[in-house]
């Protein structure tokens, strides 16, 4: 491993999310990890100390983009522009990059994930960017179909089973499905003037 110290790091998590989602995350040991990026087990150990610390830093930047997300959406005036564009960047972030990776390790490990204290601060987050979604129609129904949309933004990974789908079809249909749920939302009543 000769690159920095990020770029190792970032390579040790993208080998630990690929034999999480292989084999699971309990089935896995750090020993394999470092099998398969071909470094003995000190090494990986000078970046991560556990199967543990791996998962908190993939969770840590998305909870990083996620509050990112949820700061810019509570400055935004409450309405369906709003919800579109936050569902619109929810999905942006949600198939770049790494992403879709993650996805699917968070998929194929919920279990694991939810006893982890990461795990239940990404949970937190989700919703409060559902509440954003959601701000201006206090009703259960609104509640639940914001956590719905966000839903459709995650389940597409695992619930389109669409041989070769293009992950850009796959985010299109996830967002024609969230549209659907965010329309039904209703806006915040006008100001009344005085």
């Amino acid at each position: 491993m000769s690159q920095g110290t990020g770029g190792t790091r970032q390579r040790i998590k993208a080998v630990a999310l690929e034999l999480f989602t292989e084999q699971g995350y309990e089935a896995t040991s750090l020993r394999e990890v470092a099998e398969r990026l071909g470094v003995t087990k000190a090494a990986l150990y000078y970046h991560f100390k556990s199967k543990d610390e791996i998962v908190t830093s993939v969770v840590s930047d998305r909870l990083d983009r996620m509050d990112a997300l949820i700061t810019w959406a509570e400055n935004q005036p409450a309405g369906q522009a709003t919800r579109r564009a936050v569902i619109e960047r929810y999905a942006d972030a949600m198939f770049s990059g790494e992403e879709p990776s993650v996805m699917r390790f968070f998929e194929q490990n919920q279990t694991a994930l939810k006893s982890l204290s990461a795990g239940r601060e990404l949970r937190g987050r989700m919703f409060r960017l559902a509440a954003v979604l959601s701000h201006g129609d206090d009703s259960p129904a609104a509640q639940l179909r914001a956590v719905l949309a966000l839903f459709a933004v995650h389940s597409s990974w695992f619930a389109v089973r669409t041989p070769n789908i293009t992950d850009t079809q796959r985010k299109r249909v996830a967002l024609e499905v969230a549209d659907e749920l965010l329309a039904a939302i209703a806006d915040p009543p006008a100001p009344t003037a005085p």
